[in-house]
């Protein structure tokens, strides 16, 4: 008979990798706390908050709670509505920035940076400019893997590049200087108005994400450089649009990390965490000015988008429950206390042969290298500190859970260094 692995090797293409894969996944049977159990029977403390969204660990009794609760599995948004979704969706507007007062619920983050890019479109046509049709943005972002996320990730050391040629072009400022903060660079947000300048004629937004640039390198930089290109955005009447979908709902050590800057977008866009990982959903967040233009005959008389699960009820109560969980415990200090343990358990990485910069900012912890990573051996490593994560290119980084004990983030910032020296 086969086994479940391979069945696995079989049948199932897993993310960023081949059919069938180089290396065999482990088996999770089981998932609490912020640990996984695997089919060996070995427990893993996890390091990645399962790509950044299991902010509450596994098997949340709140979050539990959402799931069984009787309720509706799901029915089409178009015509119809529910308490949960609407419940979300003002909860969402009362936590981010003041101007942000219409939501729309997509299936993933990628699909809400497809939708936020349609929003900047339909903006620049109602206000007759469709000629407006390219989006600004820096290098060394990262905002899925969709047609429109993929053409404005960096086209060069993103992971997109077989599709050039077929990607619409938009316009690339350099990166950010890779530094949270420290004196101010003007030479930057010149070169970034300089840029704006330039293709004003020709642009319909401006997207990045805030603070921390995520697959795209994990780079940090200064929130005065939000603020510059709000000023910018202004103007030339650009649409500015906030990725948040990793940074959002506390990662940074903001609840957004536009809260950093004291700067509100026209969009942003949230997801991951939203749901605490339970279920797959986002949202696009806008202003009244955003929404009329969109709505107007002109901008096309309303968003021509609307995904067959969107506002799916289930998922809508456990979004709910997560952010409500969120805002009852103190996540602030939680992130504090992380980013705390982090800090000192990173620091003999410094010392290490081949690394080049080590970071915490919030309840992130990076380790990057001069050369890319021996994938298997670093995890390898990490495994052997009882510890999961999962590097790539030259990084070894981890997003803890936020309800993870001082003892298991020490554990994952030792994995991290033994990852780093073994990778």
């Amino acid at each position: 008979m086969s086994t479940l692995r391979d069945l696995d090797r079989q049948h199932v293409w897993h993310p960023y990798g081949p059919m069938p894969g180089r290396t065999d996944p482990l088996v999770v049977t089981d998932a609490r706390g912020v640990r996984l159990t695997l089919a060996d029977g070995r427990e893993l403390v996890d390091g990645m908050s399962s790509w950044w969204a299991a902010v509450h660990g596994y098997r949340h009794p709140a979050l539990d709670a959402a799931l069984h609760a009787d309720a509706v599995s799901h029915v089409m948004f178009g015509g119809l509505t529910h308490h949960p979704a609407v419940e979300l969706a003002t909860t969402l507007v009362e936590i981010t920035p003041a101007p942000l007062q219409h939501v729309f619920l997509a299936d993933s983050g990628s699909i809400s940076i497809e939708v936020a890019v349609k929003m900047c479109l339909q903006y620049q046509r109602a206000h007759g400019r469709p000629g407006r049709t390219r989006m600004m943005t820096w290098r060394g972002g990262y905002h899925g893997d969709t047609f429109a996320a993929m053409s404005v990730c960096d086209p060069d050391g993103g992971m997109h590049s077989l599709w050039q040629g077929f990607l619409p072009q938009q316009v690339f400022a350099d990166a950010p200087p890779a530094a949270y903060d420290g004196p101010h660079d003007t030479a930057f947000d010149e070169h970034l108005a300089a840029v704006a300048e330039q293709h004003a004629g020709e642009l319909a937004g401006i997207v990045v994400e805030p603070v921390v640039q995520g697959a795209g390198g994990m780079r940090f930089h200064s929130p005065r450089h939000l603020r510059a290109l709000r000023e910018i955005a202004d103007r030339h009447d650009l649409v500015l649009v906030f990725d948040e979908i990793a940074t959002g709902f506390g990662r940074t050590g903001e609840l957004f990390a536009a809260d950093h800057a004291g700067v509100a977008p026209d969009v942003m866009c949230v997801g991951k965490a939203l749901t605490g990982g339970y279920l797959t959903m986002a949202a696009a967040l806008c202003t009244t000015a955003v929404a009329a233009a969109v709505s107007d005959e002109r901008g096309g008389g309303g968003l021509m988008h609307g995904p067959t699960f969107m506002g799916n009820p289930l998922a809508s109560r456990v979004a709910l429950a997560s952010v409500r969980e969120l805002l009852r415990r103190d996540w602030r200090g939680e992130v504090e206390a992380i980013g705390e343990v982090l800090t000192a358990g990173l620091a003999p990485a410094r010392e290490l042969p081949g690394v080049r910069d080590v970071r915490v900012l919030g309840a992130i912890g990076v380790v990057e290298l001069d050369h890319d990573v021996d994938v298997p051996a670093a995890q390898a490593a990490a495994e052997r500190h009882g510890v999961w994560l999962r590097p790539f290119r030259n990084l070894i980084y981890t997003m803890p859970p936020f309800v993870s004990a001082p003892e298991d983030v020490a554990r994952i910032a030792e994995a991290v260094v033994a990852a780093a020296t073994d990778g």
